[in-house]
């Protein structure tokens, strides 16, 4: 059978890679093997071609079946440790010629196997054979039995079936592709599953000498990647192509492999027929798969305390890893490609790792200026800034996610997470603690009103909704810094009494601070949003609006206007009140007029009850009049109130 060795790869970040196997054969089956979990990628992705002309004629796998389920109409089944006997038993019925010591043999029907009990000697099983010329039946002992003719060719072929199946891997399957006959230059690509692949990166910073301590240090750096892969296949990859996608292609499992029977609805037979053919028209089914962007990790949360930003000033004679040693040091020759939404390294040299083993090549190597700063974000790093290195990506390649190493002057200095990045984009990275120093917040928030107007029997107010934040600095170093305060933008706020940002992100403003050894400063950072809210005039009290006439948000004016209508709504209270006294005075009158009333009932109209009787009826004329009293003063209560709410609307409209 044809071997096809791989001659490409390509590796993708989502768990899949592309292979693809190539060379010249003449034959007209070529067979290849893949793991059961792979199958279901394999038939959706295989992809034959023959480069010399030829025809694929088709391609065959088996069927997935367990072991057990291939051999189930196999008449030979024999187990491990007893498989002599267990052929005898299988080849019951068929023509077989035993071979037996003293080189004697027996040809005949095989009767069958008469075993002992365990553990007893092989000299105690018997097996039978029938002389098909004499109708004999010869028994001899399983230990004379030094071997088996199977002379029935049904027999012969489940024994060479069972062998075969036996020896057959349960983690494998075979495809086999059908050729026309003659020469073929063979490829066949097809889509695996894989280890993702990593990318490592070192990056080797050389201060300049020039710098000033009114501008951020900075100076050029070499950035060098290197993308980690593994071979986990079963065989070794020998000087094959080899490349690295970045991104995050849409991909998933769909089992092809698996057989599939659906179960149908059993319907009865009907005597009916339909008046005529009936047609429907075709629907059509719309599907949208939506993939949301992997946010890479802010590099803030990538950087732990080191013990100090690493100014490491110590010297010594020991050779120190600068940009021209690493740039010799591994020669770089990838091509990248833009794929739209990939990116593609191409290995320039052919690769090779052994089965079992993995491997590290270089994919990028480029020069980038950088700057480093201070930056402070107390919510990825309290109480300290993080020292970083910027750079912008001028590599010309889209750089994918992974861990950088910081050296500087030869020191080691670091590490961080460089994210992903496209071109031209920048990067922060963000590599040890400057303990040296200290950050401390303190905020809160106020409300000052802008202004107020009125409207109807409403005061409607401007207020500056106010926040604040102090952050106090304190730079114990002997050296003065540079700091870029990170404070997080809200929605609908406006700074003020601030100073301008040097930076704006898509989510933090970023203030600089200058801060002189051994000294503590402060940064204030106001922002401040407008609300509209509005008060009833009625609810306000005198002393309050003297307030607002004394900060200028009334006129005076205004001041006796709204002092007038206070006073009329204290009148209409007043009123309000009067004539509550007058239903619960009323209430008492009605109460005793009822007792009376009762009273009466129970007297004659003569004597002693008479006299009392007339005494009752003058406190009931008594009672009549004080009710007259109170509708009078509530007819001239409500009145009242009636004409003061006239005047109260005739103000507010001349105060509107």
């Amino acid at each position: 059978m044809a071997h096809l060795p791989i001659t490409r790869m390509t590796l993708y970040k989502h768990g899949v890679g592309v292979f693809e196997r190539r060379a010249a054969v003449s034959t007209d089956r070529v067979e290849l093997s893949f793991r059961v979990e792979e199958m279901n990628d394999i038939l959706k992705s295989l992809t034959v071609l023959d480069w010399s002309g030829g025809q694929v004629l088709g391609i065959d796998y088996a069927t997935p079946q367990s072991r057990d389920e291939r051999l189930a109409g196999c008449s030979v089944q024999l187990a491990d440790d007893r498989s002599l006997q267990d052929l005898l038993i299988s080849l019951r019925g068929r023509q077989v010629k035993l071979h037996l010591d003293q080189e004697e043999t027996i040809t005949g029907t095989l009767v069958g196997l008469d075993e002992v009990p365990e553990r007893q000697p092989l000299s105690a099983t018997l097996v039978s054979l029938l002389c098909d010329e004499t109708e004999h039946v010869h028994v001899v002992t399983l230990a004379r039995v030094q071997g088996v003719e199977v002379l029935d060719a049904q027999g012969a072929g489940d024994l060479r079936f069972f062998l075969q199946t036996a020896l057959s891997q349960e983690n494998y399957r075979s495809v086999t592709i059908r050729l026309t006959p003659g020469d073929h230059d063979l490829s066949v690509s097809y889509i695996a599953p894989a280890p993702t692949w990593r990318v490592s990166y070192r990056l080797v910073a050389e201060p300049a000498e020039d710098a000033t301590e009114d501008t951020p240090p900075g100076g050029r750096a070499l950035l060098q990647g290197w993308g980690i892969f593994d071979n986990r296949l079963e065989e070794d990859l020998e000087s094959i192509a080899l490349s690295l996608v970045a991104g995050m292609p849409i991909s998933f499992i769909y089992n092809l492999y698996t057989p599939f029977t659906p179960e149908r609805p059993v319907i009865e037979e009907e005597g009916r027929v339909a008046a005529g053919p009936v047609a429907f028209g075709a629907g059509i089914d719309t599907m949208v798969d939506a993939v949301a962007e992997a946010l890479p990790p802010s590099p803030g949360q990538m950087a732990r305390s080191l013990g100090g930003a690493g100014r490491m000033t110590a010297k010594h004679n020991a050779p120190r890893v600068g940009i021209e040693a690493l740039q010799q040091a591994a020669a770089v020759e990838t091509v990248g490609s833009d794929l739209g939404e990939l990116f593609q390294y191409h290995i320039g040299t052919p690769v090779t790792v052994s089965r079992g083993h993995s491997a590290m090549v270089p994919i990028m190597q480029a020069p980038l200026p950088y700057r480093k700063n201070l930056i402070y974000n107390g919510r990825k790093m309290p109480v300290h800034p993080v020292a970083t290195m910027r750079l912008d990506n001028k590599t010309g390649l889209t750089l994918e996610q992974g861990p950088v190493t910081v050296l500087e002057t030869g020191e080691y200095m670091g590490e961080a997470v460089l994210p992903f990045t496209v071109v031209g984009s920048e990067m922060v990275i963000p590599y040890a603690v400057e303990l040296g120093v200290k950050i401390s917040e303190h905020s809160g928030a106020r409300r000052e009103i802008r202004g107020l107007d009125i409207k109807g029997a409403y005061l409607r107010f401007e207020e500056w909704d106010i926040r604040w934040r102090e952050y106090q600095i304190n730079n114990t170093t002997a050296d003065p810094v540079i700091l870029l305060v990170e404070h997080a933008r809200t929605s609908h706020h406006e700074l003020f009494d601030t100073p301008e940002p040097a930076e704006r992100t898509a989510d933090q403003l970023r203030f600089e601070v200058k801060v002189v050894p051994q000294s503590e400063v402060s940064l204030m950072v106001h922002e401040r949003r407008l609300t509209r809210r509005r008060e009833e005039i009625q609810r306000q009290s005198f002393a309050v609006l003297q307030e607002y006439l004394k900060e200028g948000l009334l006129k005076q004016r205004e001041m006796s206007q709204l002092t007038k209508l206070l006073t009329l709504w204290e009148s209409v209270a007043e009123n309000e009140q009067h004539l509550a006294r007058v239903k619960k005075d009323r209430g008492k009158i009605y109460k005793a007029q009822e007792q009376i009333q009762g009273n009466m009932k129970a007297l004659g109209q003569t004597g002693k009850e008479g006299t009392l009787r007339a005494r009752y009826v003058a406190q009931l004329e008594t009672t009549e009049e004080q009710l007259r009293a109170l509708e009078k003063q509530e007819a001239q209560a409500k009145g009242e109130i009636k004409r003061i709410k006239g005047e109260i609307d005739t103000l507010l409209k001349q105060v509107s």
